[in-house]
């Protein structure tokens, strides 16, 4: 077993060397500098011939900055190795989970918090030790740990609320948005999970300039008041052919390489992340606030930026693993637990 860690663990987790080897993964990254430059130059042109208000020269400024820190701290793990990709999303699930607590006043749950932040190193164990078994079984323990865990207190008025707030709290940002972490367990994960997020911030892009140009009714109105049917339905239409193209080169030679399924997996990436995004819109309506918090300047916080990916990359994951089989069903598993 220390031998499998030391040649084929090792290099998945720490193998920077390849992270390059995938000719759509220098694409993908390639694409995204070009984006950032291109929309620089054009917000630097835009203020300096005073085509926007200072107020809105002071937002652009601002998300088109955020967006570098962004991207730097997306693909900076994922180019590094699965290791510190694990590492990366296992800060990002805690960190949304912060935001979620504060937000709904769980964090005054101390309890329930503590187990679910200790049901996201689980989730972090079970991925870094390619335990499969474990990290799906965590689902159902970590709700059944939240269920039992306060008990003690003797304190039955509110159980359902702060057991159902901690039990969504873990679901959503811990056991779902640690499927991104899941996807490391097979060595060609760089230009999947690339591909993923950039197909999801897009269909984000997709769906506001759909929406603004053509106009038309609402679709949601009192839980998204911005978002349009001509909106939703251009970013579904845009983002199954981004997928599509891009998932055929990703897929190459897999019996995912099917445009019926491509198709498919777009519309799961598209349909899924807008879904994902009323899913925090609905949370931000019933608590009557407009962002989650503000880590991030002019993005507001890492759950309005990063909602979208939420049901994305589980469902993601399992279609995947539908033609492909378990992913990284040829990488050692059990690493550290052995079996």
């Amino acid at each position: 077993m220390l031998a499998l860690i030391d040649n084929v663990t090792w290099q998945r987790w720490f193998g920077v060397g390849d992270a390059f080897a995938d000719p759509v993964t220098v694409w993908i990254v390639s694409g995204i500098a070009a984006a950032l430059a291109i929309s620089g130059v054009a917000i630097w042109t835009l203020i300096s011939r005073g085509r926007v208000s200072e107020e809105s020269a002071t937002e652009l400024k601002q998300r088109w900055i955020s967006w570098c820190w962004l991207i730097v701290a997306i693909a900076g793990p994922i180019l590094l190795g699965a290791f510190w990709t694990v590492l990366a999303v296992c800060l990002l699930s805690l960190l949304c989970f912060r935001e979620y607590a504060r937000a709904t006043g769980l964090f005054r749950e101390r309890m329930i918090s503590v187990l679910v932040v200790l049901g996201i190193g689980v989730l972090t164990l079970a991925v870094l030790d390619h335990f499969d078994r474990l990290y799906f079984a965590t689902a159902a323990l970590g709700v059944l740990v939240i269920v039992i865990g306060t008990l003690w207190q003797d304190r039955p008025t509110g159980f359902i609320q702060r057991v159902a707030l901690g039990s969504l709290g873990f679901l959503l940002f811990g056991f779902s948005l640690g499927y991104l972490g899941l996807m490391t367990t097979t060595p060609d994960y760089r230009p999947i999970l690339l591909m993923t997020i950039a197909a999801v911030e897009l269909n984000d892009v997709f769906a506001f300039c759909c929406g603004k140009l053509i106009g038309g009714p609402k679709w949601l109105p009192n839980t998204s008041p911005g978002k349009t049917i001509s909106g939703a339905v251009g970013a579904l239409v845009l983002t199954t052919i981004l997928v599509a193209v891009m998932g055929h080169f990703v897929f190459m030679g897999t019996s995912v390489d099917r445009w019926d399924r491509l198709m498919t997996l777009g519309v799961l990436v598209s349909g899924l992340g807008q879904l994902g995004d009323l899913t925090l819109s609905s949370i931000k309506r019933d608590l009557k606030i407009k962002d989650i918090s503000h880590t991030i300047p002019g993005h507001g916080g890492l759950l309005d930026r990063f909602d979208s990916l939420v049901l994305v990359v589980p469902a993601v994951y399992h279609f995947l693993s539908l033609y492909l089989g378990p992913l990284g069903a040829d990488q050692p598993m059990r690493v550290f637990t052995g079996g």
